[in-house]
């Protein structure tokens, strides 16, 4: 990942509240050509040591390649917007603010066991915040049953983690202050959460 000095994030605690907050990632390997699907990840560990870990469907044309130790990349990205140069003090080139964390992982297929665990972990996850939640177990067993053999787990060990945030660090405040109240005008919840995260990054540096 292209990762200019002043906007790399290193700290462990940012990388896991990162990809805790955005866990739909970009799943990337290698077969003949370069595959990417789009999987929700979740974390199991610590700052200083987690696994990852998710799934695909059988028939994902990237199935048939996942073994364990092959190697492949997880893009995680948070919320982003186009920066208008008019909304700066002085006239500049107009740029593009986003967030993302690249983690390079080893796989390793989980068993039937793991995957059933890891499911219900995940869905519970998601389920939690529901008025009515309808956790894995309470789906009917029929379905479980014909829905496992088409799907396969995987545990994801990281090896390489890089982390970044152009957030416009170094402006001036006068210009981080239009910023923000610019992409709160923009009826978009991305632009709406990147100017909390642009807040964030210039009243408290990880």
């Amino acid at each position: 990942m292209f990762q200019p000095k002043k906007y790399q994030k290193k700290s462990p605690s940012y990388i896991f509240d990162f990809i805790q907050a955005h866990p739909f990632a970009t799943f990337v390997i290698n077969g003949k050509e370069l595959l990417a699907t789009h999987i929700p990840v979740l974390v199991k560990g610590t700052p200083e040591k987690f696994l990852l870990y998710g799934h695909i469907a059988k028939a994902n044309e990237q199935y048939d390649l996942i073994e364990d130790e092959l190697e492949a990349l997880l893009i995680f990205q948070g919320p982003h917007s186009y920066i208008s140069s008019s909304w700066y003090r002085e006239k500049d080139i107009s740029t593009w603010d986003y967030s993302a964390v690249h983690v390079n992982v080893k796989l390793k297929i989980q068993s039937p066991e793991e995957l059933v665990d890891s499911l219900e972990k995940l869905v519970e996850h998601f389920e939690k915040e529901e008025e009515n939640p309808l956790l894995y177990r309470d789906i009917p067993k029929k379905m479980i049953e014909d829905h496992l053999p088409l799907i396969k787990g995987f545990w994801m060990e990281p090896f390489k983690v890089q982390g970044i945030a152009k957030l416009h660090q170094g402006f001036h405040s006068e210009d981080v202050e239009a910023i923000t109240k610019n992409l709160e005008k923009k009826e978009n919840s991305l632009a709406s959460e990147l100017s909390k995260h642009i807040k964030k990054e210039h009243d408290t540096r990880y």
